[in-house]
């Protein structure tokens, strides 16, 4: 009975691991024909392993023959000297050898020496050393061996074939584990894309996270500068080389390599391996493979995406330069996307402040008004817990409040005594001119409640809708309080700004009617802050208030 195969791999890539496989097939070969065979290698006739109940030591003359069979693929005598027959066996080949087993079998018994004499003188044995040798053998029938050993054969083809398919399979696998590796990475970064994200915190981020995919020791992100990068819109004011792992060049180093390499007009991922790094003229000792990847977004170029040194001493190839390839696009639109976006800020900024002096020409008497009322209705935000969003929001608010008074009349706007009631109707109507100024565009969404809102009143005395308490928009009771504290602080041609004493005294007294009393208390809790915020003249500030410092 053939007895099961061996379920090892049979992948012998050196001497040590082929005399582990000789060794298998060894056992097995004894298990079913129950003495030791020796191992031919097909192709070439060499002795592979001779085995120690075999009288075919001195018989190399069998090789040849042997190597026909191999050739067939059929099993076949090769020696047929009564009572003495020579099996070949050919077996499927394996890790590039033709593997062929040959062994000596007894068909007859011996009685004498002198029947085995002839047979043993043709293998290259002495009679005595041929009647030792058939004396510890069984008799077996010719066709029994035939049959035995294509069974053999049967059982080591689906030996191989089993093995093979193992091994696509842990291939497979192992594919298929580095591909969810990758997408997940690829996925895990796409859901960290954020315009407000900075690109040096996305960038380490990308870095940690391939350094559990990637066989990289060290890995550097390189984000290049708006200066010196012509044909790019880049957002970062200077170079920034992120690093992680044991990342083998500093900042320096970096240029030097990326000039060695001469790499201005790449636009693919570059492969540095032992066979350039050992040309002899490689001069950065330190990195032994490479692989360099630009990151860019259309014509825009901002930086480069580098893995260096293999963790196992191999070779990075495709599978690498294309997984860092998928990171350098996300990254490169992402820094593409903030550049559009502090475009369309910038934009948008200067819109404001377009519209901002558009107020202060209108009305000289207040001019710089709008400004010190947006940085103190920041200032109100901060001490009320706003968030940054809605800080942001109250500056721009802030600045906008008063842009409805383009439609008030000049005559109105800048008569310096007391208004009649007809005026101060006409003057009343700047909120709703100022929504409708804002309304189609769709980056004063948070705006528009505060520009039309600012002048209700918490007790619903106020205008345009004479909403009461918490049905005004919040910002907006923040911004009415900065609005009343400016107005009434500042000088005007025709009167001076209210003393401390007299205007705290009016916010008391206006708290829970004319002011949202929880605004008041934190005005009271930062007054000296807004007083320095009102009196101190500052260069323009981002409307983002989260840049400011």
């Amino acid at each position: 009975m053939i007895t099961a195969i061996h379920s090892e791999p049979i992948t012998a890539s050196n001497a040590s691991s082929r005399a582990n496989h000789v060794h298998k097939i060894v056992n097995d070969l004894r298990q079913w024909f129950g003495l030791e065979l020796s191992l031919l290698d097909g192709q070439t006739g060499a002795w592979l392993h001779r085995g120690q109940d075999q009288p075919l030591s001195h018989a190399d003359w069998l090789a040849a023959p042997c190597c026909e069979a191999a050739r067939i693929g059929k099993v076949e005598f090769v020696f047929d000297e009564d009572p003495c027959i020579v099996l070949a066996i050919p077996l499927a080949p394996a890790d590039g050898i033709h593997w062929i087993a040959v062994g000596a079998f007894l068909t007859r018994p011996v009685a004498a020496m002198a029947d085995i004499a002839a047979a043993g003188k043709a293998l290259g044995l002495t009679a005595s050393q041929a009647a030792t040798w058939a004396a510890r053998q069984e008799v077996w029938r010719p066709k029994q061996l035939v049959r035995l050993a294509q069974l053999a054969q049967t059982a080591w083809q689906e030996r191989v074939a089993g093995q093979k398919t193992q091994a696509e399979n842990v291939d497979l696998a192992q594919s298929l584990s580095a591909t969810y590796e990758e997408i997940s990475l690829i996925y895990r970064l796409t859901q960290n894309l954020k315009i407000s994200s900075r690109e040096d915190e996305l960038g380490q981020i990308a870095l940690e996270w391939l350094s559990e995919v990637l066989p990289a020791s060290g890995l550097a992100l390189k984000l290049l500068p708006a200066a010196g990068n012509q044909s790019a819109a880049c957002t970062t004011a200077e170079d920034v080389l992120l690093q992680y792992g044991e990342c083998p060049v500093d900042a320096e180093q970096f240029d030097q390599l990326l000039l060695y390499l001469n790499t201005s007009r790449d636009t693919k991922p570059r492969i540095i391996n032992c066979q350039t790094v050992l040309g002899g003229n490689w001069p950065f000792a330190a990195i032994r493979q490479l692989v360099l990847v630009p990151l860019t977004e259309g014509e825009n170029h901002f930086g480069w995406l580098a893995a260096f040194n293999h963790n196992h001493g191999l070779e990075f190839g495709s599978v690498e330069a294309n997984l860092l390839a998928s990171v350098s696009a996300i990254l490169g639109i992402h820094s593409s996307n903030v550049e559009l976006y502090r475009q369309q800020a910038e934009f948008l900024q200067g819109v404001v402040r377009a519209m901002t002096s558009a107020i202060d020409a209108k009305d000289p008497y207040t001019c710089g008004h709008s400004d010190r009322v947006a940085r103190v209705a920041v200032r109100l935000g901060k001490e009320l817990d706003c968030d940054p969003k809605e800080l942001s929001t109250l500056y721009m608010a802030g600045l906008l409040h008063d842009i409805g008074k383009i439609g008030v009349s000049d005559d109105v706007l800048r008569k310096p005594g007391k208004l009649t009631d007809h005026e101060f109707e006409h003057i009343k109507t700047h909120v709703e001119i100022g929504y409708r100024i804002l309304l189609d565009l769709k980056q004063f969404d948070q705006v528009l409640p505060v520009v039309r809102h600012h002048h209700e009143a918490w007790n619903g005395a106020g205008y345009p809708q004479a909403l009461v308490g918490v049905k005004i928009p919040y910002l907006a009771r923040i911004v009415a309080v900065a609005d009343a504290y400016d107005a009434m602080a500042s000088d005007r041609p025709y009167r001076k700004g209210m003393s401390d004493e007299r205007l705290d005294a009016v916010f008391r007294d206006g708290a829970n009617r004319q002011w949202d009393p929880h605004v008041i208390e934190a005005f009271f809790r930062c007054r000296a802050d807004i007083r320095a915020v009102s009196s101190c003249e500052r260069d323009q500030l981002s409307l983002d208030v989260q840049q400011w410092s």
